[in-house]
């Protein structure tokens, strides 16, 4: 299996580009091409890592961590592998991903490039990011896991982690 092809597992694709910029700081989640960085610079919860991009990090990873599970704050950044994330965005962002965005990335000579991004984006198979994430259990708020109601991605936490350790983005 291609490092390419699992990089476009949970890829999006609708094309807004870097100049669908939203928002003001402390009240609306403002995404760029910026926003983007080394993944293993977040804060890893099980197999994936996260931060939020309001400044709350502490109610995102309890959040996370909460076996009960429940929603997400606003500004909760997501990422499983490098160059796909998900972030919760403001309430009523998109009724149909309970707030959700879903980006697919790219990184080239130092610099990284939201590829597609959107509510009801679809990866690189034509398959809707939304519809495997809504099948994620109520109670984990389209965050995907093992065990959770998604769909097995059929690669272990160990080439999951080798990805992630991957991300050339954290070198330099």
């Amino acid at each position: 299996m291609s490092l390419s092809f699992l990089l476009t597992l949970a890829g999006c694709d609708t094309a807004l580009g870097d100049s669908a910029e939203t928002g003001t700081a402390d009240s609306t989640v403002v995404v760029s091409a910026e926003t983007f960085g080394c993944i293993t610079e977040m804060s890893p919860v099980r197999n994936y890592y996260a931060t939020n991009l309001l400044g709350n990090l502490d109610e995102t990873l309890a959040v996370a961590e909460n076996p009960d599970g429940q929603r997400f704050p606003a500004g909760t950044l997501i990422q499983l592998i490098p160059m796909e994330v998900m972030v919760k965005r403001e309430s009523g962002f998109s009724a149909e991903t309970d707030d959700w965005e879903f980006f697919f990335l790219s990184y080239a000579d130092g610099v990284t490039t939201i590829e597609t991004r959107g509510a009801n984006a679809t990866n690189s198979f034509g398959d809707a990011c939304a519809d495997c994430h809504a099948a994620a259990a109520e109670t984990r708020d389209w965050v995907c896991e093992q065990g959770n109601g998604c769909v097995d991605l059929g690669i272990s936490a160990e080439t999951i982690r080798a990805i992630q350790q991957s991300d050339a983005r954290c070198s330099g």
